[in-house]
């Protein structure tokens, strides 16, 4: 099984209205996450996740601390619906959308409208993609890292590493906690990506130039919905 995806660079977002909903995304999990626990990411494993996640995309500090804040301060009585959209694309693709909202008939609507419009129709396909813990570090060297993790007994999918330096490790999603102490043990301070996500089980690729045009321009509006937490494809896509 393939363990290589497109990594959706969040923390490069070039335009204001990617990073509101970046920002979005992220005060709504991390406000989830603690209002789930206690609200200490020291004590509570799911807040401690979301922010290492949201961290690995860029988000700054005081947009952490502040939804952090909010949960504790138990004045808001917002609660969020997780949901999941599944979806073919133009030209083969097979398109899964996360949701967090407190408007379910919204997202629904607004996801909809988005795929249809560019081609798509809604249906199931998160058969092809396989609920993955990812990481992805730099500054260690790989082979060290590989056995790390085995000599810990960690379920280890795949370890590779680019000329840069770039380490992608793929684990079985209950190894995410212990994967991550350990990188942090060998002396990770911050990760580029550090998240449960899914990863296509095939890759491919869309040749005909229009429908490679509605995909990109589909999974932009997709990412920008305000009820959007993460957008998953099987699409290999040239920067």
């Amino acid at each position: 099984m393939g363990r290589h995806f497109e990594v959706r660079a969040a923390a490069m977002a070039g335009t204001a209205k990617k990073k509101s909903a970046l920002y979005m995304r992220a005060s709504k999990e991390i406000f989830v996450a603690a209002k789930s626990g206690v609200p200490d990411p020291a004590s509570n494993l799911a807040l401690r996740s979301a922010i290492d996640k949201f961290k690995g995309q860029g988000v700054p500090k005081d947009v952490i601390e502040r939804a952090v804040s909010k949960a504790a301060g138990n004045d808001d009585q917002t609660a969020y619906i997780s949901g999941r959209y599944e979806a073919m694309g133009p030209g083969g693709s097979m398109i899964v959308v996360d949701t967090l909202t407190d408007n379910v008939n919204r997202a629904y609507v607004e996801i909809k409208t988005v795929i249809t419009k560019r081609g798509g129709h809604l249906a199931s396909v998160v058969f092809n993609f396989t609920e993955t813990g990812v990481f992805i570090i730099q500054g260690l060297d790989p082979s060290q890292v590989e056995e790390t993790l085995i000599l810990n007994d960690i379920d280890v999918w795949d370890v590779s590493s680019d000329e840069d330096g770039v380490i992608q490790i793929s684990v079985a999603p209950t190894e995410f906690g212990s994967t991550r102490d350990q990188l942090q043990a060998l002396g990770v301070e911050e990760f580029i990506m550090a998240e449960i996500r899914l990863v296509a089980n095939d890759q491919v690729v869309v040749e005909d130039e229009e429908d490679l045009r509605k995909l990109k321009e589909m999974l932009e509006l997709l990412d920008e919905l305000q009820d959007v937490q993460a957008v998953y494809h099987n699409v290999t896509l040239s920067e």
